[in-house]
């Protein structure tokens, strides 16, 4: 194994979770100094907005939070098991999604829910996907995907994680 581990967030579109979450785990990281220990990315499930920015609605409220980030929208390929350690899904669609395209169990052992990691969440729940609601809807994803995002940190640092 590298000593860098990868880490790849999955959503629907590579829009507004799965960036919001690639973003927030590499600037928390860099917080804590261990930013060299990670190389974060973010795909989608689907094609629809491949080489679109991430939603502008999202990125008001992360930026209203001090947090601005940028990106553009790509999906996943089979090749990203081969180069990633970890895949982040947002939900079990999205985790079911990655398990049909994953070539082994190796590779679907890769999978995990963001959710998992956050400590005000179950393990199961999903990070719901506020694209066709309104602006509490992308307030309360910041607020989830931030503390999933340290919760997958703080795992990963204290070797909670085998992978």
């Amino acid at each position: 194994m590298s000593d860098v581990t990868r880490i790849c967030f999955v959503c629907l579109g590579n829009i507004v979770r799965s960036p919001l979450a690639e973003n927030m785990f590499r600037h928390l990281a860099e917080q804590a100094n261990v930013g060299d220990k990670y190389e974060v990315d973010s795909a989608g499930t689907s094609g629809w907005h491949e080489g679109e920015q991430p939603d502008r609605r999202m990125r008001r409220v992360a930026a209203g939070h001090g947090f601005k980030y940028d990106g553009r929208g790509r999906q996943f390929k089979l090749r990203d098991f081969d180069k990633f350690d970890l895949v982040i899904a947002m939900d079990s669609d999205n985790r079911t999604n990655l398990s049909r395209l994953a070539r082994s169990e190796e590779e679907r052992a890769k999978i995990h829910l963001m959710r998992e990691f956050d400590p005000q969440g179950s393990p199961t729940a999903p990070v719901p996907d506020p694209y066709y609601g309104g602006i509490d809807g992308f307030e309360e994803v910041f607020q989830i995907v931030k503390r999933s995002c340290q919760g997958l940190l703080d795992a990963l640092e204290s070797g909670q994680i085998d992978f």
